[in-house]
């Protein structure tokens, strides 16, 4: 086997083969991570990503011979623990991902072992009901229950009982749910039809996300009035559920695939029809270009959602570049702090986000600082207790550099990291920036 160091090649993924038994093998997983940790403890070079990376160098250091083979097997399950799957590992850091012969694929390899605890019934039922977003979003849109819901979740005892019972951080941001859904509550597009671009087409199908459907729906809305501006025809897609990226992180493959079902034949046909599909939530589209084609590579419908899925920016960028995108911007952002997620860097997509700003700039006053670094949040991983206070030493680093500049406004890709980064910025007690997402943003650059 060679031993070079590094690969000079761009790396490739290796379809999840989860329909086979022995993937829920455990003494073969657990071979696998000590073959894949061995490595990991002579390279290093992730120690800053996550908290996965120092617990494994910790039990490394800490065991009788200072080699991997010394540590105790079980102790593995404590870096599996500290996994969120962000990817970032893989697509940034490791140089012995495929195609080099190591092939090294870390979160894939977590994800396996998180699906093998899931099968034995070792994720806990908070987990689990934490990971149901479609289960607690529909208490949202019920007026009296949504205030009551909302204040009490304010309230030092209920976040206390919440801590106690489903192990949510006292101290944790939660988001509010929506006093009207998104999908209830978005208008009908102002055009029925849209020329097509080179690069883009000039229908547009929307995925709303379990989040700003049930707990943000401004984002969306915010959005259609971007679409409508520019005279793009939309409409939202007339079936969906979960893009299962929360049951994936707690290894709930047979729920993903039951999403699965009810998503893709629906998108398929948006995506036949010659329509974009455009997400606001970065890990929702990773979902439909990523996790689920290595889940299923030889669906064509699969292939074909994976085809027409955009990063709303993306596709923003790409209609500029058709010459086909509005740029009478009126509205002065000024001082600007953004975060790229982890979930739109491994979209292998480029700065969509960061240059549609600067396009911003070359009309309206923007003062574009960008951080390209994890906030630590990584879907439910930062509200619960056992990681909270993880996820906010992983995002200081973040916290710092995005208040450095004094800004007006703070904005992630990634709602949920957005409110962390807020939080974070508030306990260092230095500034008050407005947190907007994006994609506001340019709804307020446009004049709205």
């Amino acid at each position: 086997m060679s031993t070079r160091e590094g690969n000079l090649e761009a790396p490739t993924r290796h379809p999840l083969d989860w329909l086979n038994p022995a993937f829920y093998d455990e003494q073969e997983c657990l071979h696998e991570l000590e073959r894949i940790f061995d490595i990991c403890h002579g390279c290093r070079r992730c120690v800053s990503l996550c908290q996965s990376f120092p617990t494994l160098f910790d039990l490394v250091d800490e065991s009788s011979t200072g080699e991997v083979a010394s540590v105790d097997k079980q102790d593995f399950w404590k870096v599996v623990d500290q996994c969120y799957i962000c990817d970032l590992c893989y697509m940034t850091k490791c140089p012995y991902v495929p195609p080099h012969p190591w092939n090294l694929d870390f979160p894939h390899t977590m994800l396996r072992a998180k699906a093998i605890q899931f099968k034995q019934g070792k994720v806990s039922r908070a987990n689990v009901l934490l990971a149901s977003t479609d289960v607690h979003g529909k208490l949202a849109g019920i007026p009296i229950v949504v205030q009551v819901a909302n204040t009490a979740n304010k309230t030092a005892p209920v976040r206390a009982l919440l801590e106690n019972t489903l192990g949510i951080d006292r101290h944790a941001w939660v988001p509010d749910l929506a006093s009207k859904k998104f999908r209830s509550a978005a208008p009908h597009a102002g055009v029925k039809q849209a020329p097509d671009g080179q690069r883009t087409p000039g229908r547009v199908a929307i995925f709303s996300t379990c989040y700003i459907n049930y707990n943000e729906p401004k984002i969306g809305l915010d959005l259609l009035k971007i679409l409508d501006h520019n005279g793009i025809a939309y409409e939202l897609v007339d079936k969906e559920q979960c893009c299962g990226m929360p049951k994936l992180e707690i290894g709930d493959l047979d729920a993903v695939a039951r999403a699965k079902e009810v998503n893709i034949p629906a998108l398929a046909r948006y995506a036949r029809a010659g329509y974009a599909i455009l997400t606001g939530v970065p890990s929702c589209t990773l979902m439909f270009k990523q996790e689920i084609p290595l889940m299923y590579p030889d669906d064509a419908d699969v292939k074909a959602v994976q085809d027409a899925i955009w990063d709303p920016f993306e596709y923003l960028v790409a209609r500029h570049k058709d010459g086909l995108l509005k740029t009478d911007f009126k509205q002065s952002l000024g001082k600007v702090s953004y975060q790229i997620p982890c979930h739109s860097r491994v979209q292998n997509m480029g700065r969509k986000t960061e240059e549609l700003f600067k396009l911003i700039a070359q009309t309206v006053e923007v003062q574009l600082t960008t951080v390209e670094r994890c906030s630590g949040h990584a879907g439910t991983y930062g509200v619960k207790k056992a990681h909270h206070a993880d996820a906010m030493k992983i995002g200081k680093a973040v916290f710092k550099a995005m208040d450095a500049p004094k800004p007006d406004y703070i904005s992630s890709d990634c709602p949920l990291g957005g409110h962390h980064i807020a939080q974070g910025i508030a306990e260092q007690g230095s500034s008050h920036p407005r947190l907007e997402h994006p994609l506001s943003l340019l709804r307020i650059a446009y004049g709205l």
